[in-house]
């Protein structure tokens, strides 16, 4: 059986969507769990992966702003 393997870009996205939910919840006073809860909840998931080649390359804080923000128009309240 050949052993599958992930490609450069997927192991990108992982990283960048595992940081960016761990500064979400440090920026937000949540645990990562509650943090990941909160983003899958009001769609700030789903953005991240829609546009997680944008916002990797910005400056976390600026990103954690917009992703706050989808989440807000979604209902969020944080």
């Amino acid at each position: 059986m050949a052993k599958k393997t992930l490609d450069e870009e997927t192991k990108n996205r992982i990283a960048f969507v595992t940081f960016i939910i761990e500064k979400f919840a440090s920026g937000y006073k949540m645990d990562r769990p509650e943090a990941y809860r909160y983003l899958k909840k009001y769609g700030g998931i789903d953005y991240i992966f829609e546009c997680w080649w944008a916002l990797h390359i910005d400056n976390p804080y600026w990103a954690l702003r917009d992703i706050y923000k989808v989440c807000r128009s979604n209902g969020g309240y944080v």
